[in-house]
């Protein structure tokens, strides 16, 4: 059963919406985890961890990856370790701290990432491939206004 389908007639309309755009989402997810899985033999953090990373030529520090990705330190150590034994990242010395380093994609990782990130892009073309470019247009921007004023509402105190 998806989330939508805890929705009833009776619920408001913002609430049945919430409910199909977290269905879709997770829909939508797991077709991108299931394609990266079996054309690319990867993960979805992974895929969003050297994504990161081809934003950043120069490296992120593990702290920074880890605030980008919203996921804890151990969460990137882990990823980042079979990255490195994989040979798609490697880690550089931060000048001036010993404790510190940068993790960066090689020359392989991020020929591989560019090859996903082109898959990926028309895997999410296809999901959306139901509307056309005006209801893509609306949508784009009736969900801005949502997160607008949401981002306004949480300056606020409640």
């Amino acid at each position: 059963m998806d989330m939508e389908a805890r929705a009833h007639s009776e619920h408001p309309e913002a609430l049945r919406l919430w409910l199909r755009l977290l269905t879709c989402t997770q829909l939508v997810e797991k077709q991108l985890r299931t394609r990266l899985r079996e054309r690319f033999d990867t993960t979805l953090p992974r895929f969003d961890l050297m994504a990161q990373l081809e934003r950043a030529p120069e490296g992120l520090k593990m702290n920074e990856l880890s605030r980008r990705m919203m996921v804890t330190g151990g969460n990137v150590t882990g990823i980042t370790d079979q990255l490195v034994q994989e040979g798609l990242v490697d880690r550089v010395d931060v000048e001036g701290d010993r404790r510190a380093y940068r993790v960066r994609l090689t020359a392989k990782g991020r020929k591989l990432f560019n090859e996903m990130a082109q898959q990926h892009e028309e895997w999410i073309v296809q999901a959306f491939s139901a509307l056309s470019d005006r209801d893509l247009a609306t949508l784009h921007r009736l969900l801005g206004k949502v997160k607008e004023h949401t981002l306004e509402r949480g300056q606020q105190p409640a």
